[in-house]
C-alpha cells in the first residue's frame, strides 16, 4: 500500500529520454520515482507510510545529482513545490521583489533582487550576476554566473518593506553553460553530503550560535556599549535585550525555524537562540537566514547585532557549538547500548576522524584573526584537542542523553564562518574516521585548562593552532580537508585569508601605543 504522491518538476539537461528510476532502500522501505505521463519535466514520487522525508529528500538528492535537476520544495500539504506553485504563492502573496540569495567563499550572504515582471526567469535558473565582484568567485574575464533556485528554501520574509512584500530563495551557483561552479561553497557542502550519502549516513547537524547586541551612539555609529548588564539565563528587568529576542524567535519561527531555547549568555549584551538540528544542508541555509533575521530585527530596536567571536576583552566570546549525529534511514548510527559509553564504533571513530583533522579544519570553522583571540583559557572555549564526557574544556563534548538524542558537540566553531564550509570540513573530517577507523582515544573528563603541560602530554592531547597564520599552515598540509573545499574554493580562501593575516601584523594596534609609546 502506497500512501502521498508527490510531484516535483526537473530543470532538466541534456536528452529528455529516460527510464523510470526506482531506488529501493532497506526492508520494508520502498520508493518509486517515475516520469509523470502528462509531461516530460513532471515527475512522481510514491511514498511509504513508513518512509521518513528526510528519506525521501535523500533520494531526491541522489537523483538530482546525477540528473543535474533543479531542486524541490515541500508544500504545506506536504508534496513538494514546482516553480510554478512557488510563482503561484508569489502572486497570491502579492510579493513585490524576490532576492536570489547566495553565499560568497568568506560566508558573506549576497543576493540579487528581481522585480515582479521577473519571477518567471529567476525560477527557471536564467538570472545571471556578475561572479567577478563577489569575493572569490572569478576573473573579470570569466564573469557572468547563473543562480539556480532552490525552491525548497523559498520564504516569504515576515517584515514589510518599503515599496511591497519581499520574498528570498536560496540558489546554488552555475557556470553560463550550466554547469556547477567549483567556487559555489553550497555545492561544496551538497558534494560532501552525497559522499555520506553513498556510505548510507546522513549528517544532522543543530547550531548554538551565539551573539552579542551592542548599543550605537548618537550619529548612529557602532560602539561596544552593551544594552544590559545581565548573566547567563537571567529575565528582565537586567535583560533588556529580551524584547528583542522575542521579536527574533517571533519572525524566525513564521520563516519556517522550530526554536527550542532563546536565552540570555555570560556577557553582558551576549544572546543564544537554538533552533531545532536538521540534515547539514539544510542547517547552513538556517544559519545563513538566522544571521539575517537577528540582524534586521536589531537594527528596528536600534541596537546593532553582531557575531564577531571575541569583540570585547576580559568577556566571554561568541561561539557557535555544532552538534552532530550520523543517521541510518531514521536511525542514529551513533547509538550503541552495548558499546563502550553507550557509543557505537561509528561515534567513536566519528570523532576520531573530527581530532585528527582539527588543526586544517578550524582554520574554516574559525576564519578570522579574532576568532583566535576567543580561543584562550578561562572563557568555555576550547582550546585543546580531546574528547570528554563531561567537560565542556575539550574541542568535543559527548551530552549525556543516548537513544536517538546521541551526538558529539563540537565546541571551537564561530559564527563567523561560512555555515558550508564550516559543516563540509566537518562532515568530511568525520568519515575519514568512520572509512578509516580513527581511534579518538579515551574521553579526557579532567578540566584540560588547569592541567600541566607535562599531564596533557602524557595523555597526549594536543593543542588547537594559536592564531590563524597558524591554522592556515596546518590546512595546507591536510590533503582530506582541501579536498572537501575543493581546488578554487581552496586557493581562493587561503590567499584571502593570508592577506588579512599580513595586513593585522603590519598594523600598529592601541594595546602597543598604550604598553610602549612612553616606555621607549
Amino acid at each position: 500500500m502506497y500512501g502521498q504522491v508527490c510531484v516535483f518538476r526537473f530543470n532538466k539537461i541534456g536528452p529528455t529520454k529516460s527510464k523510470e528510476k526506482i531506488f529501493k532502500v532497506s526492508h520494508p522501505r520502498k520508493v518509486l520515482i517515475k516520469k509523470s505521463r502528462c509531461s516530460s519535466t513532471l515527475y512522481k514520487i510514491i511514498k511509504s507510510d513508513l518512509i521518513k522525508l528526510h528519506i525521501i529528500q535523500f533520494l531526491i538528492d541522489t537523483l538530482l545529482s546525477k540528473w543535474e535537476c533543479g531542486l524541490i520544495s515541500f508544500s504545506k500539504k506536504g508534496g513538494f513545490m514546482t516553480a510554478s506553485e512557488v510563482l503561484k504563492v508569489l502572486r497570491d502573496e502579492k510579493v513585490r521583489f524576490l532576492r536570489l540569495q547566495f553565499t560568497d567563499i568568506l560566508g558573506m550572504s549576497k543576493n540579487v533582487e528581481v522585480p515582479e515582471s521577473q519571477f518567471q526567469k529567476a525560477l527557471d535558473g536564467e538570472i545571471m550576476f556578475d561572479g567577478s565582484s563577489i569575493e572569490g568567485f572569478t576573473r573579470i574575464e570569466e564573469s557572468d554566473m547563473l543562480l539556480k533556485p532552490d525552491y525548497s528554501t523559498f520564504r516569504i520574509f515576515p517584515w514589510i518593506e518599503k515599496g511591497g512584500r519581499v520574498a528570498r530563495i536560496i540558489c546554488d551557483v552555475y557556470n553560463p553553460d550550466n554547469t556547477p561552479f567549483s567556487g559555489c561553497p553550497r555545492l561544496a557542502l551538497k558534494k560532501i553530503v552525497q559522499e555520506a550519502h553513498e556510505l548510507g549516513f546522513n549528517l544532522m547537524a543543530g547550531p548554538e550560535a551565539e551573539f552579542f547586541l551592542f548599543q550605537k551612539d548618537e550619529h548612529g555609529a557602532l560602539t561596544t556599549r552593551t544594552h544590559d548588564a545581565a548573566g547567563y539565563f537571567d529575565l528582565t528587568p537586567v535583560d533588556q535585550g529580551e524584547a528583542a529576542r522575542r521579536d527574533i524567535v517571533n519572525d524566525l519561527e513564521k520563516m519556517g525555524f522550530e526554536v527550542e531555547a532563546a536565552h540570555h549568555e555570560v556577557a553582558p549584551g551576549q544572546h543564544e537562540i537554538d533552533f531545532k538540528y536538521a540534515d547539514a544542508l539544510t542547517t547552513a541555509d538556517n544559519i545563513g537566514t538566522f544571521k539575517l533575521v537577528v540582524k534586521k530585527v536589531a537594527q528596528d530596536h536600534g541596537l546593532h547585532a553582531t557575531f564577531m567571536p571575541k569583540p570585547v576583552f576580559g568577556i566571554n566570546g561568541s561561539g557557535m557549538h555544532v552538534h552532530q549525529s550520523l543517521f541510518l534511514g531514521d536511525v542514529n548510527s551513533f547509538y550503541d547500548e552495548n558499546g563502550t559509553h553507550e557509543l557505537s564504533k561509528t561515534a567513536l571513530h566519528y570523532m576520531g576522524g573530527l581530532l585528527r583533522h582539527a588543526k586544517a579544519f578550524i582554520a574554516v570553522t574559525n576564519p578570522l584573526v579574532n576568532s583566535y583571540k576567543r580561543l584562550v583559557p578561562g572563557y568555555e572555549a576550547p582550546t585543546h584537542l580531546a574528547w570528554s564526557l563531561k567537560n565542556r574544556s575539550p574541542l568535543i563534548r559527548v551530552p549525556a542523553k543516548r537513544g536517538q538524542s546521541t551526538r558529539c558537540e563540537v565546541r571551537v566553531p564561530d559564527p563567523s564562518c561560512n555555515p558550508y564550509l564550516g559543516l563540509a570540513v566537518m562532515l568530511k573530517a568525520g568519515l575519514d574516521g568512520v572509512k578509516n577507523e580513527i581511534d579518538p582515544g579515551d574521553p579526557v573528563n579532567k578540566n584540560i585548562y588547569k592541567m600541566s603541560q607535562r599531564e596533557r602530554a602524557r595523555l597526549k592531547i594536543d593543542s588547537a593552532p594559536k592564531d590563524l597564520s597558524d591554522a592556515l599552515k596546518h590546512l595546507s598540509k591536510d590533503e582530506i580537508i582541501i579536498s572537501a573545499l575543493g581546488e578554487h574554493i581552496y586557493g581562493r580562501f587561503v590567499n584571502a585569508k593570508k592577506h588579512e593575516w599580513q595586513e593585522y601584523i603590519s598594523k600598529v594596534h592601541p594595546w602597543e601605543t598604550e604598553r610602549y609609546l612612553a616606555n621607549y
